[in-house]
This record gives C-alpha cells, structure tokens and sequence, in this order.
C-alpha cells in the first residue's frame, strides 16, 4: 500500500494515542471526520495497522526483571529451529524472540518478576528443551529507551 504524508500523520498519532477519536484524528490530521475514518479503514484492511493495544508499564505489572537470552542450538536444522520456535510461542514470560545471525541462533526478551521467577523459568522451561547447546542470559539494569513507535519519517 502507498502511504502519504496524510496517512503517515495518522498513523503517527495513533501510533502515540491508539484511542483518540476520529473527531480529534481528523483535526490534527486536517480533514473531515469520514475521509479520515476512511483512510483509518483502508490503513486496517491493508494489514498495515495490524492490532490495537494497551501498552502496560512492565514495573507497575510486578514484572520489573527484562533478561536477555541468547541461544545456541546444537544444529540448525529446519525441524529444531521449528520445535524450539513453536515452544516459546507457548511462553507468556517470553516477550520476543529472534532469530539471529552471527554466533547465537535466537535472542529473546524475557520479563519476570525477580531472579527466583526467572531461576523456575530456566529450570522448567528452557533448559528442558531439546537441542540447545547453550544458554546465555543477560539482565538488563535499567531500561533507557523503550518505543513501539515506528520512525515513518
């Protein structure tokens, strides 16, 4: 779908603001309310805009802890990166996951709520899994950007 600088301003602001109304789109946008709903619409059903969410503060969810993983399988073959793909998908704990080039397969983003949380996690879920040669888990100390904003320019 070809965007223009209309719909790059919508979707910037709902990007930032997923429930303002179309009364307040269309005024910032500088149309009327149908041609913006329009455009909203055309923007959903081109998969562009993909869902509607309420982002949680992580803290105040009582799951202060991000720790980064890196995995190494022991092969790469198509039927192990599928097993261990189709396993983390599984996971809540588990808030994205890579696959990677370079000296690791995957990268995740696990949150947790302390270091005995992340220990179970570890313990029950990923060290279980078949195939892995090695785990490596990074905590992060403090969190100093976080956006779900896209840079549309």
């Amino acid at each position: 779908m070809q965007i223009d600088a209309i719909d790059r301003k919508i979707l910037a602001l709902l990007q930032e603001d997923g429930r303002i109304s179309i009364a307040d789109l269309s005024a910032r946008v500088g149309l009327s309310p149908s041609p913006c709903l329009r455009r909203v619409r055309a923007l959903e059903a081109s998969g562009l805009i993909a869902r509607y969410v309420a982002v949680l503060n992580q803290r105040a969810a009582g799951l202060p802890v991000s720790v980064f993983v890196s995995i190494k399988l022991e092969r790469q073959r198509e039927e192990a990166l599928d097993a261990f793909s189709a396993a983390i998908r599984r996971w809540p704990e588990v808030l994205e996951c890579y696959l990677m080039t370079g000296q690791r397969d995957y990268l995740l983003r696990v949150v947790v709520a302390d270091l005995e949380s992340y220990e179970r996690f570890l313990k029950t879920k990923l060290t279980r899994l078949e195939g892995i040669a090695s785990i490596e888990s990074s905590f992060a100390l403090e969190q100093v950007k976080y956006s779900n904003v896209l840079p549309l320019g």
